[in-house]
């Protein structure tokens, strides 16, 4: 069997950061999809539903199960967007606000535990690998700012 050098390791490390943050979110009631979400709104946001669905990669009737939940919880709004009726806009309620800071700030403990551990020329090189797949890949998710 081949071995992926790149893609099955970066797979794990997802999978294991996503079961971490389950643990973090679970006495708040929110999962790690949850989570993200919440997270990337409270910086993102407003933003529409179809980034949403670019940056995570969700089906769209899963996403909108999720924003509902998040509607029923008072987390967050949703309009017509202005200049797309057929498109929504999310926003965050102040209590989802505030559940997404907590999820970031899970988020940034985590970051900082596993950054702590690595020397400079490791994280460089960790870029060096996302910079690649991107060029690789030609996706770009969210343009960095």
């Amino acid at each position: 069997m081949t071995k992926l050098n790149v893609i099955s390791p970066i797979h794990r490390a997802t999978r294991q950061i996503t079961l971490r943050l389950e643990v973090e979110g679970k006495p708040l009631g929110v999962s790690s999809p949850e989570g993200h979400i919440l997270s990337y709104l409270g910086s993102y946001a407003p933003c529409s539903v179809g980034e949403l669905h670019r940056v995570f990669g969700m089906k769209k009737s899963t996403l909108t199960s999720l924003l509902d939940r998040f509607e029923h919880r008072g987390w967050c709004l949703r309009a017509v967007d202005p200049s797309n009726r057929r498109s929504f806009i999310v926003s965050l309620t102040e209590e989802g606000a505030k559940m997404g800071r907590q999820m970031t700030q899970f988020a940034l403990a985590l970051d900082d535990q596993i950054a702590s551990r690595l020397r400079p020329s490791d994280l460089e090189g960790f870029r060096n690998v996302m910079k690649v797949i991107e060029e690789v890949t030609g996706m770009i998710v969210r343009p960095q700012k």
